[in-house]
This record gives structure tokens, C-alpha cells and sequence, in this order.
């Protein structure tokens, strides 16, 4: 990939596509296009398709995504389904017809089967029925895979998809109600501390195990496929390591400096019993995460003390 491309972020206020700005800019990417949705709203066909007509892009990173928890998904399903396919459809489509040759799509680890076997293969998709509590989110994110094996196979374009697992780091969500769990724990930590409670409240029975990967190793990882030249394809990016919400929670509150005790509440969702990825493809490549959990909470509490003082976070 040639440093002069011009290079097109989809999303690119989101955590994921404000991450691939920063490591597209570290590695000397400057020739960057970005939108904002009020300058291109992704859902309206005509709009998109003007402008692939218009900007002459050459790589495509599509980081838009309609995004959220547990309860944001089981709450909204309509929307995370519509949304994220109508996104997908407009963008991938509307690059083939400008003669985009080269596109990134960026989807989640929630696209394999609830209950496959650990660590996860790229093998497993669609093996098996998926997890409830965000399955129309996951269909979504299937069919853009999906799309870009049948583009590639029809045209030969060389569109290639990255799985990442859980992700975490600066301009996270971190709105109660529809927020991830490591922002929810470390928001609750810190109003916890700061009102100067005795413990913490966390969803489920703290045994579902999770991997957390830092935003900007995703980023590193799809600057690493692009400049590869790997142009098809389904890659799985984690750390290949995963904790227990339990040992999530502790960690978090070690972050933010709280001392109490955590209360499980058993009659809310665990959610999928495991999801450890399988990072060996990209391993092979030459790839491995860098950010150990404990750094990137870190960082990621002192993102959310700025935003939070600086009241981007609206405060409950």
C-alpha cells in the first residue's frame, strides 16, 4: 500500500476508526478522507455512491458500525441489524463501482457460534447457532464478511476481513445503558469511589471469561494487513489471553484506585460462557498484540477521567 493512497476511514470518530486514524498517521498515511455523519450518513445509498464517484479512493477501512452491550443489543435489535447491514451493503458496494481494489472490513468476534470450541477459529463460522443476546448484531457483521468473499470471488477485488475480540481504549462508550462491560466496570468504579460506596455492582455471576484486546493493537494489526498486501480472507485479532468478568471487575477498580467488594448480580445475562479467540493466522504473519490489559486500563481510565471532567460523558 503506497503511503500517497488515499485512504478512506468509514467511522472514523468511533474508538475503532479513530484508533485506525492514529496508527494510518503514525505509519505515514496523511492522504486520509474522513466523514462525519452529518457530511455523509452511511444508511442512504445515493449519498455513498456520490461520493465514491467524487473522492477517488483508492483503500477502503470500513470501521462504521452501529455498536453496544448486552442491553443495548436484546433492547434494540431492529436497529443493530438494519443498520449495520445497510451501512455494509452501501459502502462495499459503492467502493466496487468507483474501482476500489482494496478494502478492510472491519467486523467483531460475536460472529461465532455460542457455544464452539475454545480458542476460536476462523474455521468455526457458522458451525453452530449464535449467541442470543446479540444475534442480529452478528448477522449483521456475517453478511459483510460474506459480501466480501462474494466480491472477491466474482471480481477478483481484494477485500479482506478482520475479527477483533473485545475492544477497549481512548473514545470509548461509556454510557451505562449501552456501553461494553470494561467501560461500564471502569465508570462504576470510579463513580463508586467517588461517592464513596462500599462495593461494586457487576452484571452476571463473574464467571464468563473474556479477552480484551487495546484499540490501538486492532489498529496495528489492520495497518499490518494492509500494507502485507493480504487482500482476502477472515483474520481473527485478540491477545490470546482472556480473564474472568470477576477478574475484569478487580482489575478495573485496581485502575481507578476503589477498595470494595464486588456484589454479582446473578439475575442479569452472562452472556456467551467463553469467547477466546484463536490468533494464530496473524501470528504466523508476524503479528502479536503489545498492550498487556493492565497498561491499557490504565490509559483507558485516565480517557475516561478527561472526557468525564471535560463532561463529554454525560454524568448520571
Amino acid at each position: 500500500m503506497h503511503k500517497s493512497a488515499r485512504i478512506f476511514v468509514a467511522g472514523h470518530r468511533g474508538m475503532a476508526g479513530s484508533a485506525l486514524v492514529r496508527g494510518l498517521t503514525a505509519r505515514g498515511y496523511h492522504n486520509l478522507v474522513t466523514r462525519s455523519r452529518s457530511e455523509l450518513d452511511l444508511t442512504n445509498q445515493a449519498a455513498v455512491e456520490s461520493f465514491f464517484r467524487d473522492e477517488a479512493i483508492d483503500v477502503v477501512v470500513l470501521a462504521a458500525a452501529k455498536v453496544g452491550g448486552i442491553l443495548a443489543n436484546d433492547t434494540y435489535p431492529a436497529d443493530f441489524l438494519y443498520q449495520n447491514l445497510i451501512i455494509e451493503a452501501n459502502v462495499i458496494h459503492a467502493a466496487f463501482r468507483a474501482g476500489v481494489q482494496r478494502l478492510l472490513f472491519l467486523g467483531s468476534s460475536c460472529i461465532y457460534p455460542r457455544d464452539c470450541p475454545q480458542p476460536i477459529k476462523e474455521d468455526y463460522l457458522l458451525t453452530g447457532p449464535l449467541e442470543k443476546t446479540n444475534e442480529p448484531y452478528a448477522i449483521a457483521k456475517i453478511a459483510g464478511i460474506k459480501l466480501c468473499e462474494a466480491f472477491n470471488r466474482q471480481y477478483g477485488t481484494q477485500y479482506v476481513s478482520l475479527m477483533p475480540t473485545n475492544l477497549y481504549g481512548p473514545n470509548d462508550n461509556y454510557d451505562l445503558k449501552t456501553s461494553h462491560v470494561l467501560p461500564a466496570l471502569l465508570r462504576k468504579a470510579h463513580e463508586a469511589k467517588v461517592g464513596g460506596a462500599d462495593s461494586l455492582v457487576v452484571w452476571g455471576t463473574g464467571r464468563a471469561r473474556r479477552e480484551f484486546l487495546h484499540i490501538d493493537d486492532m489498529a496495528d494489526a489492520a495497518v499490518f494487513l494492509l500494507e502485507r498486501g493480504i487482500g482476502a480472507g477472515l483474520y481473527n485479532v485478540g491477545c490470546g489471553e482472556d480473564v474472568t468478568i470477576e477478574e475484569l471487575a478487580r482489575a478495573a477498580m485496581l485502575a481507578v484506585g476503589f477498595d470494595g467488594r464486588i456484589e454479582f448480580d446473578a439475575s442479569k445475562p452472562d452472556g456467551t460462557p467463553q469467547k477466546l479467540l484463536d490468533v494464530s493466522k496473524l501470528a504466523d504473519l508476524g503479528w502479536r498484540a503489545r498492550i498487556s490489559l493492565k497498561d491499557g486500563l490504565a490509559a483507558t481510565y485516565q480517557d475516561f477521567l478527561r472526557r468525564y471532567e471535560s463532561k463529554v460523558v454525560e454524568r448520571i
